[in-house]
């Protein structure tokens, strides 16, 4: 998909999170959501602070002194922290005043978006990890907002409403098979997994060898929960094989780092 596409569904998936949340007083981000010790706070602090870690790795691969030492900085509080520094990150700025992160997390939004779109096309940008082109990095941030924003939805007691864009979630849920094995240091399985999903608009999206064996199946918004880890396979319609494909549903996550506490069935 072309960059200007993706930036435009990060932008629509940011802006639907910002209308849930309104003026956003202490009485809405003191909220608990279903992130064990995260408020609504903590989840736009997380977002604000992950758009601007990813803003300054943007911006670092231009010649610029102060973008390389920004995201020098980052690099050297990861190395420092490995286990909380992300965490840490969301923490000390959910204790900021409400009107102090909201100004902080739009502006963090619109940055990314620019910083990303001045990206030259094959230009792979730096992260933790590994590194990834503009488009790969919009992805990324349309699934983690996308995320958020249903705990965020969970705490207002709001159904958020589907639609297509969810089609990034399930990609990146797909893509990273392997790193889900791994992640758990377990060895990925050489059998293709064949993916059919009904989008929210009726459509039909596959991934996958279309004659292989091992099959997932059903509707893409409970994959795409799914491969965000809000929700356990038993809860929805999803039909998988049993061997590899429904091995594999069980530990899918979309985004990088480790897995967290398994869902649970409700």
């Amino acid at each position: 998909m072309r960059l200007d596409d993706l930036l435009a569904d990060l932008r629509a998936e940011s802006d639907t999170l910002r209308a849930m949340v309104g003026s956003a007083g202490p009485e809405v981000l003191g909220l608990d959501t279903p992130a064990a010790g995260w408020t609504v706070a903590h989840q736009l602090a997380h977002l604000t602070w992950t758009d601007e870690v990813a803003t300054s790795a943007t911006a670092s691969v231009v010649p610029s002194v102060e973008a390389q030492r920004d995201w020098q900085q980052v690099l050297a509080a990861a190395a420092a922290s490995p286990a909380t520094f992300v965490d840490d990150g969301a923490a000390e700025l959910a204790a900021a005043a409400p009107a102090e992160l909201m100004t902080r997390w739009d502006a963090g939004r619109a940055a990314l978006v620019s910083a990303l779109r001045a990206t030259p096309e094959h230009t792979r940008i730096p992260w933790l990890g590994t590194s990834m082109k503009a488009t790969s990095m919009a992805t990324a941030r349309i699934m983690e907002t996308w995320a958020h924003s249903l705990d965020v939805a969970a705490a207002l007691g709001i159904t958020p409403t589907p639609t297509d864009r969810i089609r990034h979630v399930c990609h990146l849920g797909i893509a990273t098979r392997a790193f889900a094995y791994a992640g758990r240091g377990l060895p990925a399985p050489q059998e293709p997994v064949r993916v059919t999903l009904t989008a929210p608009s009726g459509a039909t999206w596959t991934w996958g060898d279309a004659d292989a064996i091992h099959r997932i199946s059903g509707d893409a918004w409970e994959f795409a929960q799914v491969a965000a880890r809000r929700l356990h396979p038993s809860d929805t319609s999803l039909v998988a094989t049993p061997g590899p494909a429904r091995e594999w549903l069980g530990i899918i996550q979309a985004f990088a780092g480790p897995p967290g506490a398994d869902p649970q069935p409700r």
